[in-house]
């Protein structure tokens, strides 16, 4: 239940080794002092990602909160969990726009996206979590989430980072330090306080240096005349001129209170296939949410895994729908969790409503829009890459052989078509690309090659060097060929 909070003890803080469990509460103020933290957490991730994808993040922010709600009601209450922005659609999103996509076509195409988590979100609860294992087996599925987080690195290198060198270098290693050596809350909101550092910077350095010459994506465009053009080609290319590395005359003109502009999507099949892909990471996230509050609460949460699935699904369609950004579970709440013993649904009640508030703020929104464009490079050279990295994490945390070539080779075509954004042209308005073409060519390669193999795990194609053989024993470059041991 979402309301009928039982007060855990005294309503202050637990006594050492117990928690508070989802239904739950302490105190009120005690109550919204926990709901700031997890508003906190979750902030600069669920802004920062609508920001790189070109979406509103008033709209996101606010969208997160109602999302929140609507997961909370779905599951009955029993996972405390915060949806904020997703960044598994990062990808996706930057290959429809590169393809010629508005914020209509990215916001169509993760709708039927949340449509079909939603889907599978109803099949898990009927059909038990093994189904998820059975088709996305922990080598699939880190192979899919790393290929997303690499498939960015272009973004990253032709977009962001050619705006101001030296300010995403510095905002790079403001977010590394603070990521390392930080420790507790401030470590897990590393990125928020890089964010907040290079902004500053970025001021600082307008106030003092003044203007930087540099390539603004989408702007700046002339013909060989020297005549404003509509869009980039052969003929029309992106010049360098002065400007300001913070551009605030969308935050004087913006209201303090009003409602984020909506817009309707639109569904083009290109796109919808670029964004089915993430669906794979999603499962993957909120399997793992789920699984990580049962741990640390020692509640049985298996019943309801389909339908946290599920609520990520509607949450997304639900925010999508209005022009809003995709949700998931978020892991940085998770953290605040674990650091409080508290796991009560009651305050993500709070943070839901508090990020409504801000959502309401056009002012904030715009502070949030103007961020430069070399604060976002040196964030996002850490988001994506650790976003890639997350792949590598669940195959180490699966033991997942890649000395068996059924998993080693379908992950490694697939991871280098995904990188290379390789394009497979089925027809001409029917292209296969990058993290789309990686995917398929991992799940279908995996699931075909698993098939048409021996019973017995036999035939064996590619062997890395000095790995086993497929049902042989493990043995080292270095170890002498005599069978002994």
């Amino acid at each position: 239940m979402m309301i009928g909070w039982k007060l855990h003890g005294d309503g202050r803080t637990p006594p050492p080794g117990e928690v508070v469990g989802p239904d739950e509460r302490l105190s009120w103020p005690r109550t919204a002092g926990i709901g700031a933290q997890h508003v906190v957490a979750m902030f600069g991730a669920t802004f920062v990602f609508p920001v790189v994808m070109g979406l509103d993040p008033n709209l996101a922010i606010m969208m997160s909160g109602v999302a929140t709600l609507l997961f909370l009601l779905i599951v009955g209450g029993r996972v405390p969990s915060y949806l904020g922005t997703s960044a598994s659609f990062v990808g996706a999103v930057a290959a429809i726009r590169a393809a010629g996509g508005d914020s209509a076509t990215v916001t169509g195409a993760i709708l039927v996206a949340g449509v079909v988590l939603a889907l599978v979100g109803v099949l898990i609860h009927f059909a038990g979590g093994d189904v998820v294992h059975r088709v996305f087996p922990p080598v699939v599925t880190g192979a899919v989430v790393m290929l997303i987080g690499f498939n960015l690195a272009p973004v990253v290198a032709n977009v962001y980072w050619p705006q101001d060198q030296w300010v995403a270098l510095a905002t790079l290693g403001f977010a590394v330090f603070c990521a390392v050596l930080l420790r507790g809350f401030w470590a897990r909101i590393a990125v928020l306080l890089a964010l907040v550092f290079g902004y500053l910077l970025s001021w600082l350095l307008d106030s003092t240096a003044g203007k930087i010459t540099s390539v603004l994506p989408g702007q700046n465009l002339l013909d060989a005349s020297g005549k404003a053009c509509p869009a980039e080609g052969p003929y029309c290319v992106a010049t360098a001129f002065p400007h300001d590395r913070i551009n605030v005359d969308g935050v004087q003109a913006a209201d303090w209170f009003g409602f984020p502009s909506l817009h309707a999507p639109d569904f083009k099949t290109s796109a919808i296939l670029l964004a089915l892909p993430p669906v794979i990471a999603l499962i993957a996230e909120n399997t793992g949410h789920v699984k990580a509050v049962a741990a640390m609460t020692g509640a049985d949460l298996d019943p309801v895994l389909g339908r946290a699935v599920a609520a990520d699904g509607v949450g997304t369609v639900l925010a999508t729908a209005v022009g809003g950004s995709p949700t998931t579970t978020y892991a940085e709440n998770i953290g605040v969790m674990a650091a409080t013993r508290i796991y009560s649904t009651a305050a993500y009640l709070v943070a839901a409503a508090v990020a409504i508030l801000f959502g309401l703020c056009p002012k904030f929104g715009a502070l949030v829009a103007a961020t430069p464009g070399g604060v976002l490079g040196g964030i996002t050279v850490v988001l994506y890459g650790m976003i890639g990295l997350l792949g590598a994490k669940i195959w180490i945390e699966n033991r997942v052989d890649f000395a068996d070539p059924v998993n080693l080779v379908p992950v490694a075509a697939g991871i280098i078509l995904a990188i290379g954004d390789v394009t497979l042209k089925i027809t001409d308005d029917f292209p296969l690309q990058g993290i789309a073409l990686g995917t398929i060519a991992v799940l279908l390669g995996y699931h075909v090659l698993n098939a048409v193999r021996g019973p017995d795990g036999s035939g064996g194609g590619v062997i890395a060097p000095g790995e086993r053989e497929i049902g042989g024993p493990v043995r080292p470059p270095s170890a002498p060929e005599t069978g002994a041991g």
